[in-house]
């Protein structure tokens, strides 16, 4: 290869890496985070687009002009989403229940195509040892599982216990004599 060859497939990387810096910070957080089915699309798109211009298969006209119909193609796609009319079920794909109520989903685990040890997996990652902990598990559109507990599984926090301290003192003061309050709480500071 030739010393000017090298040069311009160096001068169109870093043109190309200022460009993809620039599509990627005004897509948002959302095209560098976890992946959807389309994030994943234009991730592989435009990987190979760049691909193309760094090495001269394209000009870099037809690059830019590729990059930049990618970009606004998943622009509208997150508009088309973020206003709902129901696109999003088609262009973003729709959750779906593995567990609920501490059973498994049979219908659920096929359409992802988990077995039982693949759920069990998740639920352990998730800090889940019992599945019937579980009220719902339930695999997003960016493939990561969330599981929701139920009430009487999920662990205490200070608030739990500090909100049914407060609840057991009022109800025991409501049920004294105010007198007989004032008198116990002078009690307690004597003692």
């Amino acid at each position: 290869m030739e010393t000017h060859e090298l040069m311009m497939t160096a001068l169109r990387a870093i043109a190309v890496y200022i460009v993809m810096l620039v599509v990627v910070r005004v897509s948002g957080k959302r095209a560098i985070g976890n992946f959807t089915a389309f994030d994943l699309l234009v991730a592989l798109m435009l990987g190979e687009v760049v691909d193309e211009i760094i090495y001269g298969d394209v000009t870099f006209a037809q690059g830019m002009v590729t990059i930049g119909v990618v970009a606004v193609a998943h622009y509208a796609n997150s508009w088309l989403s973020f206003w709902d009319h129901g696109l999003d079920k088609y262009l973003e794909g729709a959750p779906t229940i593995l567990v609920k109520d501490g059973k498994m989903q049979p219908k659920g685990m096929r359409k992802e195509r988990m077995n039982e040890k693949d759920v069990m997996a998740e639920l352990r990652i998730n800090n889940v040892s019992d599945i019937r902990e579980v009220k719902l598990a339930i695999m997003e559109n960016d493939g990561e599982v969330s599981v929701l507990l139920h009430d009487w599984a999920s662990p205490l926090r200070r608030g739990d216990i500090d909100g049914q301290e407060r609840d057991r003192m009022t109800r025991a003061t409501a049920a004294q004599d105010p007198s007989e309050s004032e008198k116990s709480d002078s009690d307690h500071l004597l003692e």
